[in-house]
């Protein structure tokens, strides 16, 4: 929308089409019910139970067993292999558990059948479980229903795809956010290093995705011409913005993580970008760091190869 303010943006864990991201937040309480549903899946069985079956069918995808989904995207996950037993109700799922997880796991759809968001990606559910799957409305997407698209009498609990339907319809300021071109900022020589966390438990990274694909698609542009302005990383293993069991410090939110690593350009997204403005040098891939405990007096545990 105003391609002449910056020559260089850094976008971590974006979040694109803005309304019915709202949206799709919104949509985890229906599915999940309250915590006091005898259906309800507790953090704990979100922590455990399901992650580990997470784990055990995905984790090995990639030839590694290291506790990390390099691509989730590739994670067919199958709640119905934890379903309880005939004469078993522990450290298994219900049939309705189950149900619930598929549709947790499960891109959203309006009533005439289009894609409103992306489905979680496994992985996530570590910290998901913390706000989406809590048995609650999600705060954000409360208060912007309430506040924004209605009123604050809007009961958050009744929330269905036509709300999702009437906040695309009002766009409030044109917050959408989903272009399909960007030639404005590209042929300014503006440059976007975007990066997203493949376990992001409040953004899906699928919808970055997503936006690679229809930005493409919108500006007629192979990956090799998108390239030119445009280079979209996944970090494996990254929660929303930082933390998690990957190598997520890659120089994103300053802090002693981004001190840790220095202003180099193979591991800082910063620097990298910074390079790519004012030398005209592209990155291939972004090194990032994990320190042992997320603690950098405490050294480095592994470094791990992010690609585009």
């Amino acid at each position: 929308m105003f391609p002449d303010d910056f020559d260089g943006i850094v976008a971590g864990a974006p979040a694109l089409d803005f309304n019915d991201l709202q949206s799709w937040r919104a949509s985890f309480y229906p599915i999940t019910g309250p915590d006091t549903s005898p259906d309800f899946i507790s953090k704990k069985l979100w922590t455990t139970l399901i992650h580990d079956e997470v784990l055990k069918q995905c984790d090995g995808i990639d030839g590694a067993l290291d506790g990390i989904i390099e691509d989730p995207s590739l994670c067919n996950f199958r709640p119905e292999a934890i379903r309880c037993k005939q004469g078993t109700s522990t450290d298994c799922l219900t049939s309705t558990q189950v149900d619930i997880v598929r549709r947790v796991f499960s891109p959203l759809y309006g009533n005439d059948k289009n894609l409103i968001y992306p489905a979680m990606q496994p992985g996530s559910e570590i910290l998901a479980a913390e706000r989406l799957y809590a048995g609650r409305p999600f705060s954000n997407s409360e208060e912007w229903f309430k506040y924004v698209v209605y009123s604050p009498s809007y009961d958050a609990t009744r929330f269905t795809v036509n709300d999702a339907a009437a906040a695309e319809a009002l766009n409030p300021a044109n917050i959408r956010t989903w272009p399909s071109t960007l030639s404005s900022f590209q042929k300014r020589g503006g440059k976007i290093l975007a990066y997203h966390g493949g376990q992001d438990n409040q953004i899906t990274s699928f919808n970055t995705e997503r936006f690679y694909s229809f930005l493409s698609q919108g500006m007629r542009a192979s990956p090799k011409d998108l390239d030119e302005f445009f280079r979209f990383f996944r970090v494996a293993g990254m929660f929303h913005c930082n933390s998690g069991p990957g190598a997520w410090v890659i120089g994103q939110g300053g802090g002693a993580s981004a001190a840790g690593i220095g202003f180099e350009r193979e591991g800082n997204v910063l620097a990298a970008l910074v390079q790519w403005v004012e030398k005209g040098v592209a990155v291939e891939d972004i090194v990032g760091t994990k320190f042992v405990d997320d603690k950098v007096d405490q050294g480095v545990a592994f470094r791990h190869r992010h690609c585009r």
